[in-house]
């Protein structure tokens, strides 16, 4: 028990301090020296900066949070070695990275809403079923032309992916748990897409 509570204790804080590093904030400050977060919806993520620095840098923040997400949990699954068989360490690292990018340490607590470091920790879980997700969330998105819309219903349909491709429980519950915080994340969005505000991606 002692050798699990070290485990999840170290992984859990080496977890969110990586979720809590700034990608989209720090690329915006080198390149412009602008705050992202004084910017539209005030979130870091790359959706944000997309509207100071364009298409280029939307794809590159978002792969970047990624493997900020993928990172941590790929090191929980390799150097663990308590309770691995229910998943439950890594699962520990996936929740402390999103909570890590969106509310980071580093930014008073001020981050994104986790939709690409979200995906990234599901590649590292199920790499089969975070492609697939990343694949709806970009159809979706592309159809749509709004990321809130492509993220929100993809990050909801993650936990049945996850179940019916067989992963632990753990990933399961992860997954629909994971999706409620990146709904409620999205609860401004939401409200403008119900308004006809929202503003689409291209």
């Amino acid at each position: 028990m002692s050798n699990f509570l070290f485990q999840a204790v170290g992984i859990v804080a080496i977890s969110y301090l990586i979720g809590s590093i700034p990608t989209g904030y720090l690329i915006v400050k080198a390149k412009t020296g602008q705050d992202i977060r004084t910017v539209g919806s005030g979130s870091t993520g790359a959706t944000n900066v997309k509207r100071v620095l364009g298409k280029k840098w939307f794809f590159t923040v978002m792969l970047l949070d990624a493997f900020k997400g993928a990172f941590p949990v790929i090191l929980a699954k390799l150097f663990t070695t308590a309770a691995l068989s229910s998943g439950l360490i890594p699962v520990l690292a996936a929740v402390a990275v999103i909570i890590g990018h969106s509310k980071p340490c580093f930014l008073n607590f001020q981050g994104g809403k986790s939709v690409a470091s979200g995906i990234g920790t599901m590649l590292a879980l199920n790499f089969v079923v975070g492609i697939i997700t990343a694949g709806i969330w970009a159809v979706i998105t592309y159809f749509t032309k709004y990321v809130s819309v492509g993220s929100v219903i993809a990050l909801i349909i993650s936990p049945i992916l996850m179940y019916l491709f067989k992963s632990p429980s753990a990933y399961v519950w992860y997954c629909a748990l994971g999706a409620v915080y990146i709904v409620y994340l999205h609860r401004e969005n939401i409200k403008r897409l119900i308004e006809g505000k929202e503003n689409k991606v291209r």
